[in-house]
């Protein structure tokens, strides 16, 4: 399973509320919770993404409430994958139950930039900045994760 898109890159502790404002949860409709994804740090972000890009955050991305929004709000608005140095650990999990492929990777973080393009190979934990020619290494999923992904979430995944 591979990835590969253009970067979208944020900083430290981006929260859930800023990744999808509370005053958009009143719906269920994930086009709809996409359509306002990120918009109070980075306005034009639903304008500029395309399917299959990737998020590139810095430590403790996705901190704060424990909704199933902010993952979904993402996958919906095309992101392939996110990277960041750490995840909140709630985020994570509610990214791996949606099937939000998600990796930690400190040096990926710190030295991809916004607009570089991407590959991300899950099955090795391989990053490559194409613009950049350069490699990092993350942790890869184990095999169940990666089921769990392949299968769209972990409901899907039970539903198997």
């Amino acid at each position: 399973m591979k990835a590969q898109g253009k970067v979208h890159k944020y900083g430290d502790n981006v929260d859930t509320d800023v990744i999808i404002p509370a005053r958009h949860l009143n719906t269920a409709d994930h086009k709809e919770l996409a359509s306002h994804c990120m918009e109070d740090i980075d306005a034009d972000f639903v304008n500029k993404v395309k399917a299959g890009d990737i998020m590139v955050g810095g430590e403790n991305f996705g901190c704060g409430s424990s909704r199933e929004h902010a993952p979904i709000a993402i996958k919906a608005s095309g992101i392939d994958c996110v990277i960041a140095k750490t995840f909140a650990r709630i985020f994570y999990r509610n990214s791996i139950n949606i099937g939000l492929p998600i990796l930690e990777c400190p040096e990926a973080s710190e030295k991809i930039e916004n607009g570089d393009e991407v590959t991300v190979d899950f099955d090795t934990g391989v990053i490559t900045n194409e613009t950049k020619g350069e490699t990092y290494q993350a942790l890869p999923f184990p095999d169940f994760i990666k089921d769990i992904m392949a299968k769209g979430g972990l409901m899907n995944s039970l539903k198997a």
